[in-house]
């Protein structure tokens, strides 16, 4: 299945099941590497929708810094932490702590 295929299919999935972040996520991972600012557009959807949905703060937060939006990919890594936290998922803060940490020495 091509990109297109699939981003067809995953609208589709969103329309279906519009309270189901992961097809939002999907779909945002789908554009990482070809669409830089739609994948920004639903990363933000994410963020402001589907708050609680984890899995999104690690890559929204490395989009935003490749996106030369430093201040906003602090945040996200930021409240990742705090959501990895308290939702008392290790692994996730653990990989949220480091991408944070490169980001701030790459940073200097």
């Amino acid at each position: 299945m091509n990109h297109d295929d699939r981003v067809k299919v995953l609208l589709q999935y969103i329309e279906e099941e519009p309270e189901n972040p992961f097809n939002i996520y999907a779909l945002a991972l789908e554009f990482q590497n070809q669409d830089k600012e739609k994948a920004s557009f639903y990363f933000n959807k994410l963020l402001e929708e589907h708050k609680s949905y984890l899995p999104t703060y690690y890559h929204a937060a490395l989009l935003f810094a490749e996106l030369d939006q430093p201040e906003k990919a602090e945040t996200t890594f930021q409240d990742g932490i705090a959501l990895a936290n308290l939702q008392n998922n290790a692994h996730a803060k653990k990989e949220l702590q480091n991408a944070y940490l490169n980001f701030q020495f790459e940073g200097d």
